[in-house]
């Protein structure tokens, strides 16, 4: 709420108020309107009239003149109308079967009749502190609704009866009215102009009325006459004044341009022409009147002109260059007194909302709404802006537009202007409830001290500058090539660079590129800042030349993209973690210039990785911030979720930050919140076309459905490229249909999680151009590729007891409930406990896993010559290998389950392990010395997957571990033949 003036009313400002009162006095109806017995009886009525006035020549001299709109406001008291719209369209129904030639100035003055009663209710109610400064807001802009509104849909019928129909293909067309600036954001001043667009569905042409005699109209020629006849009625001056003064100036071509344009030439314009401001503009816009559903049909169309899919770190730039026009206005027009546009003024509060809702917008549906408010509490809510700096911003802005609304109410004029009359600059102080204007001033200073740090923090003014204009000076004349070759090669050489000679070709031939040379101007500026930043970067790591040659191919792929270039140029922390990843290891260069969309990822630095709850949450918040019903942005988010947290715990290996098994952890957390996600998602899209399935209890309305995870996945052992090996149970009624709704068809309740599992399959393996989720294996359900896709609990049961192979149970060691119903996941527990803790013939179980160990070595040879692949094979497959200690882990399992319950609580490797050492299985040394083998192995292959080149050099220092490990095998199988 605004804060009701308490202090007295100053002796100068009492004259004022004294003036007017005697004015009101002798008017005519004064007494005989019976307002002068309320004002007598009523004395908060009487107090708040002295304060209005006190504020506001310009409602102080329309009540003085017009007492009954003291007699409406006394009646209003701190009420809005519930309907504008109503008290317009009761004021005009007996004009909607006229014409426009014999009622325009009647409709102009019921409008502003109508508008003025409002208008200085809701002004009286703002300086009277009845609703906070939100709330004169909203309603100041349903009044400009219900206007255009009124108007326009009188104009359109009066129209409609001289010229004829608008329509196109049969379909009759309507004028769509777009709200910009304050009045779209539902945010108008008391005194403020409304800038509108002008549009219509389609070009056609318009079907005349019976005895029209002249040629047809088009579409385009209709709505450009009705426009020009709704800003007549809407901005023309007459005797009760103007309802709004109406700007077309952000129109497509601006005041050159045609007033009414059609969809298709909108969507055109912005996405062939529109500029950064108009992009900034259009964040504000909304359908205002006219055709409601139409008008959300086109800004759906605009849509991707305003919000970018990717990070948008270009727009600070853009921004800072708007302001620094403005600075320059500022200079010759002396805007310091100027609360909108001056330093740390309206304009700073919305360029600092505005920048990171383009910047973050185009991946965050929440942000992308028109209220300075509700943005910034969803700015807050995505982690874009700390919650001080919102409270702070937010304060700030509450009070600069209080101050803008006192200056315009003193007479209803548009200005931001301070007043510099001395009785003026009282009057202003003691609508807001300061004693005087010096206290008025020293807050409004410290406010706008605010905004400007604000601002300059989130827009990165002059941050780094020093540092940046030095790496130019020193860079950019190797860059551009500007020194001799000798020059720049020992240049190269003193910054560290271990081969200057390949690196000063590799900017050689990246400059000499036909690509490069074809780029638009503004991208090669862009690479001219950029690079030098990049090579004065690249000379902080250990290997600058190798650094070079690994980040380039990223700025080759993004060349045309610059925005990306701006985001790490805007972030020198970011560039930085670029070079030490990519200098780290080869596979997250590659991952970037694959993915750049991830860049942004470097501006955080991952101190430890989260938990499983943290990577729910944070999936289920970036869930709700896309639009619900496509299906395509599930995907996007989902392979965004994935590829950004593989991009942070590779670089948390490099750096050595997260250890091995915590980076397993990590990665399989992931994948089991996707999988989780991904049946929820599936569910309820099956669910709303299908219904519920009916479950063997008899039960519906939940899933009854569980994933079980194998291998990689179900041993929480994932790694950068791992498949998943996955099995789907459920538990429905076989001979029950689906319960559906009205429109829903039923389907049988097992082929509905028929449906669900391939539609699951479907959402993980789609492939797009981000990629895929993951590759899904499902050879490892019953009965392999000619089982069922998802089997029921009991016939997994039954399989496993009774058909499966003992490579089977092999497998089921590792086999774990990943996502799904937990009561059905507990149930897959106890089966998988019951079946690998059956007693078999030590002999046999021994002969089965070595058989078929050999069978798998024969098969699988190794698949290249290339150094790094023969080794990971040897690391894996080889004798001695990761593989060969799984077997091993496989077989304890199941041949010691059943006396020692130990090993079926853990399914992965390592934990066994222990328990297997708990157990005395083995001698303590060996134990031990497979625990440390099987560590060893998999940071090596770790490395490997990273494309890290130490790994190669680890080999050698392995071969103790290898043989330690083949030695023990032999010792355990040979010992069971």
């Amino acid at each position: 709420m605004n804060v009701p003036v308490s202090i007295p009313l100053p002796e100068q400002l009492s004259t004022v108020v004294e003036c007017f009162r005697e004015r009101l006095e002798s008017h005519p109806d004064y007494a005989a309107s019976g307002l002068a017995a309320i004002l007598d009886k009523d004395g908060e009525f009487r107090s708040q009239m002295e304060r209005v006035w006190a504020a506001s020549d310009f409602v102080a001299n329309l009540t003085v003149s017009q007492p009954e709109l003291l007699l409406h406001i006394h009646s209003a008291g701190q009420q809005s109308p519930a309907d504008m719209a109503e008290l317009f369209c009761a004021a005009t129904a007996d004009l909607l079967d006229g014409s426009y030639g014999d009622n325009a100035e009647q409709l102009k003055q019921r409008l502003r009749q109508v508008h003025r009663r409002e208008f200085i209710t809701i002004i009286w109610q703002d300086i009277c502190g009845f609703t906070d400064v939100h709330g004169i807001c909203a309603r100041m802009s349903r009044l400009a609704d219900a206007s255009l509104a009124c108007a326009l849909g009188i104009l359109h019928q009066w129209s409609c009866r001289e010229w004829g129909q608008p329509g196109n293909d049969g379909k009759a067309q309507r004028l769509v009215v777009i709200g910009m600036g304050k009045l779209g954001a539902n945010e108008l001043n008391v005194s403020s102009d409304i800038d509108l667009i002008f549009a219509y569905p389609a070009a056609g042409e318009v079907s005349p009325p019976a005895g029209y005699s002249g040629e047809p109209l088009t579409n385009q020629q209709f709505f450009t006459r009705l426009g020009q006849r709704l800003i007549d009625a809407l901005d023309t001056t007459t005797v009760d004044g103007f309802l709004f003064r109406v700007d077309m100036r952000l129109r497509p071509y601006g005041s050159e341009g045609a007033l009414v344009l059609s969809f298709d030439a909108m969507e055109d314009y912005y996405q062939n022409l529109g500029r950064d401001w108009e992009r900034y503009a259009m964040i504000k816009a909304r359908v205002v009147a006219g055709d409601l559903e139409q008008g959300r049909l086109l800004m759906k169309r605009l849509q991707p002109f305003v919000y970018r899919r990717y990070l948008d770190f270009a727009m600070f730039e853009s921004l800072r260059d708007m302001k620094a026009q403005i600075n320059k206005q500022a200079r010759r027009g002396k805007l310091s007194e100027d609360i909108k546009l001056g330093p740390g003024g309206i304009r700073e509060v919305e360029f600092v909302v505005q920048a990171l809702q383009l910047v973050h917008g185009g991946r965050d549906r929440l942000l992308q709404q028109s209220s300075l408010t509700r943005t910034l509490i969803q700015l807050v809510a995505g982690g874009y802006l700390p919650a001080a700096v919102a409270d702070e911003l937010l304060i700030s802005y509450e009070f600069l537009r209080n101050l803008e609304h006192r200056l315009q109410e003193l007479d209803n004029q548009q200005t931001q202007r301070l007043p510099r009359d001395g009785v003026q600059r009282m009057r202003v102080a003691y609508a807001l409830g300061f004693e005087n204007w010096e206290a008025l001033e020293t807050e409004l200073a410290q406010v706008r001290g605010r905004v400007s740090r604000h601002f300059r923090e989130v827009l990165r003014i002059d941050s780094d500058d020093e540092e940046q204009a030095q790496a130019s000076r020193d860079w950019t004349p190797l860059w551009k090539f500007e020194i001799a070759t000798e020059s720049a090669l020992r240049l190269l050489g003193k910054s560290g660079h271990e081969d200057p000679g390949t690196s000063l070709k590799l900017l050689e031939d990246f400059r000499k590129d036909r690509r490069f040379l074809m780029l638009p101007a503004e991208s090669r500026q862009r690479l001219d800042h950029f690079m030098p930043l990049l090579l004065d970067a690249a000379t902080d790591t250990e290997h600058p030349s190798l650094c070079l040659s690994r980040v380039m191919p990223l700025i080759d792929s993004v060349a045309r993209r610059t925005a990306y270039l701006v985001l790490l140029i805007e972030n020198p922390g970011a560039l930085r973690q670029l070079v030490t990843y990519c200098t780290g290891s080869p596979l997250i260069s590659e991952y970037l210039a694959k993915f750049p969309v991830l860049l942004d990822e470097l501006l955080n630095v991952l101190d430890a990785p989260p938990d499983k709850q943290e990577l729910a949450s944070e999936l289920r918040l970036q869930l709700l911030r896309i639009n619900e019903d496509s299906f395509e942005e599930q995907l996007e988010s989902l392979r965004y979720f994935k590829q950004s947290h593989q991009l942070q715990v590779a670089a948390a290996e490099v750096t050595g930050k997260m250890p091995l098994m915590k980076v397993s952890d990590y990665l399989t957390f992931t994948a089991e919140v996707i999988l989780d996600a991904v049946l929820q998602l599936c569910w309820q899209h099956l669910v709303t076309r299908h219904g519920y399935p009916v479950h063997i209890d008899g039960s519906h309305g939940h899933p009854d459905f569980a994933i079980v995870g194998y291998g990689k996945l179900g041993g929480i052992e994932l790694s950068y490229n791992s498949d998943l090996d996955l099995v789907f149970l459920h538990r429905a009624d076989l001979e029950t249909d689906t319960v559906a709704a009205e429109g829903q068809q039923s389907i049988n309740s097992r082929a509905f999680y028929i449906k669900l599992a391939q539609r699951i399959i479907m959402m993980l393996g789609t492939y797009t151009m981000s990629g895929k989720l993951y590759e899904v294996d499902m050879r490892l359900r019953p009965s392999g590729e000619s089982g069922l896709l998802v089997s029921s609990l009991d016939s997994f049961l039954d399989y496993q007891l009774n058909q499966a192979w003992t490579w089977e149970h092999q497998a089921l060691v590792r086999a774990r409930g990943v996502a799904g119903n937990p009561e059905l996941l507990k149930a897959f527990t106890a089966v998988r406990s019951r079946v690998l803790s059956r007693p078999r013939e030590l002999e046999t179980l021994a002969r089965e896993v070595t058989e078929m160990r050999t069978r798998m070595r024969k098969e699988l040879a190794s698949p290249s010559s290339s150094p790094a692949e023969r080794h990971a094979f040897q690391i894996k497959q080889g004798p001695g290998g990761i593989v060969d200690i799984e077997f091993l882990v496989q077989f304890l399992v199941l041949a010691y389950a059943h006396r020692c319950e130990g090993l079926l609580t853990w399914t992965d490797n390592f934990r066994i392990l222990e328990s297997a050492r708990d157990c005395s299985l083995l001698a303590e040394g060996d134990m031990q010395s497979l625990i440390d083998a099987y560590l060893e192995l998999r940071g090596i292959s770790h490395q490997l997957d990273l494309k890290q080149t130490d790994a190669l050099k680890s080999l050698d220092a392995i071969e103790e571990s290898r043989q330690a490990v083949i030695r023990i095998w032999n010792e355990v199988f040979l010992a069971n033949e």
